[in-house]
């Protein structure tokens, strides 16, 4: 919806300075906000920035403010091709003398956010090894009132808390950190979640029970065949992918089990249909939650089975929109061009340009999503895998934003389709190089003049 008010710039607090929190930042300062990025950590990425140092972090991550933000372990590569990755409008190129696969490790990504925060000069903008503690409203009135947030921080290294008041909030601080766990009975031997889980070599020798096949149970399970004594690997279905099946097959230390019924005093871990097996290590792949421990809406905003809501188009909560407003918490999309749409409709609504439906229009259009999604028989922890491009079009709509490229959609689909028949190839071994060209000769790749953009 266009408004034709426009409002002056507001003083904007973004969480994070992750993908979505760079983006997000540059998005406001180009409508003309003042914007402060806080990040708890050293250096841009949020989850990109890899951090080894896990020792400080309980092995399971229960606690209520984790020590470690960053989930990525040594090995990780990324699941889809470089070309689909990038921004609309900064291209994630190969450089020479760095990681040039078209899947390249976790550092390559690091160093494309490390380029687009020079490239838009977006570092002076934040605040590092600076937490946020604490986020609550000043005063709340009445719906559509002019809304002010209290924003409590503390650097590293200061024990000193500071105060300050901002128009409005971005939440941009990721979902891959607080690990999601199944109820766990206690258990003499090693318990962990993958969020801890960093390099192979702990577990030589070990006989090692990975609960979930996800992507990263997946890739763990794989990692661990070269050290490992045994992996079994325990997922809610022993229907699995041909790749799966396949790499299984091929390693005879690897074994795919059924769920985990209970767990022993004297190490057996015993499966649903009554196998059991004695294990060294239990590595939960069992995923994440969405956790805003700093957050104090007085209960407009609950996460509830991993819903965060309400939140209309999983973005603004009715009742605190366009003042709070949260970006990056779909799943199972492209996530860049996604980030960035969200960021122009949060900047645009912010400068007046732009004007979200009334209450009672959100209000009902997130109890039809939640209603479809029940129909459907999405469980409630499910709500935001998005998994449509449909979807992120008629989302781009709001602002103007361009539909993903065909190109994109379909070399996202190909990597998908060679991932499920080759999980341990299909990062290195493809068959989409039309597809490819195509990409390559698309406005996304030849908007840059090359020189311009820092090598």
């Amino acid at each position: 919806m266009v408004s034709d008010r426009s409002q002056p710039s507001k003083n904007v607090c973004v969480i994070g300075a992750g993908p979505s929190g760079l983006v997000a930042a540059r998005e406001l300062r180009k409508e003309g906000h003042n914007v402060v990025v806080f990040e708890q950590s050293h250096d841009v990425g949020g989850q990109w920035l890899y951090d080894p140092n896990v020792e400080v972090e309980d092995p399971l991550g229960r606690e209520t403010s984790l020590s470690v933000h960053s989930s990525i372990y040594a090995s990780l590569r990324l699941t889809s091709p470089r070309e689909i990755m990038g921004f609309t409008d900064f291209p994630f190129l190969e450089k020479k003398g760095r990681d040039m696969r078209r899947f390249p490790g976790h550092g390559e990504l690091l160093m494309y956010l490390s380029d687009f925060c020079a490239f838009f000069g977006l570092r002076e903008m934040i605040r590092f090894n600076t937490k946020v503690e604490y986020v609550g409203m000043l005063d709340y009135g009445e719906f559509g009132k002019d809304l002010r947030w209290v924003v409590r921080s503390k650097e590293k290294k200061c024990e000193k808390m500071v105060e300050e008041v901002f128009d409005a909030v971005v939440v941009a601080t990721g979902h891959y950190s607080k690990p999601r766990l199944p109820s766990i009975r206690a258990w003499k031997r090693k318990l962990m979640h993958s969020h801890v889980y960093r390099v192979p070599e702990p577990f030589r020798n070990e006989v090692v029970v990975v609960v979930g096949n996800s992507l990263s149970g997946q890739d763990i399970s794989m990692e661990l065949v070269d050290v490992a004594k045994d992996i079994y690997l325990s997922a809610k279905s022993t229907d699995v992918s041909v790749g799966l099946s396949r790499v299984i097959s091929k390693h005879e230390n690897l074994h795919l089990c059924p769920q985990i019924d209970s767990l022993q005093e004297d190490g057996r871990i015993v499966f649903v249909d009554g196998t059991w097996v004695i294990a060294d290590t239990i590595v939960y792949c069992t995923g994440y939650s969405y956790s805003f421990p700093f957050l104090d809406t007085k209960g407009i905003v609950v996460v509830d089975d991993d819903r965060v809501g309400p939140l209309y188009e999983h973005t603004f909560p009715p009742s605190l929109a366009p003042s709070l407003s949260f970006i990056g918490i779909p799943r199972k999309l492209i996530g860049f061009p996604f980030f960035e749409s969200q960021a122009k409709w949060i900047a645009q609504l912010l400068s007046g340009k732009r004007a979200l439906p009334s209450w009672d229009e959100m209000m009902n259009s997130i109890k039809e999503f939640y209603h479809s999604r029940d129909v459907a028989g999405v469980p409630k922890h499910n709500t935001h895998d998005i998994a449509c491009f449909e979807y992120c079009d008629k989302y781009g709509d709001n602002v103007g934003f361009p539909h993903l490229e065909e190109w994109r959609k379909e070399l996202c689909l190909s990597a998908l389709t060679n991932a499920d028949a080759n999980l341990e190839t299909y990062r290195d071994s493809y068959d989409d190089h039309e597809l490819l060209q195509v990409a390559h000769q698309s406005p996304h790749f030849t908007q840059l003049e090359v020189e311009s953009i820092p090598m």
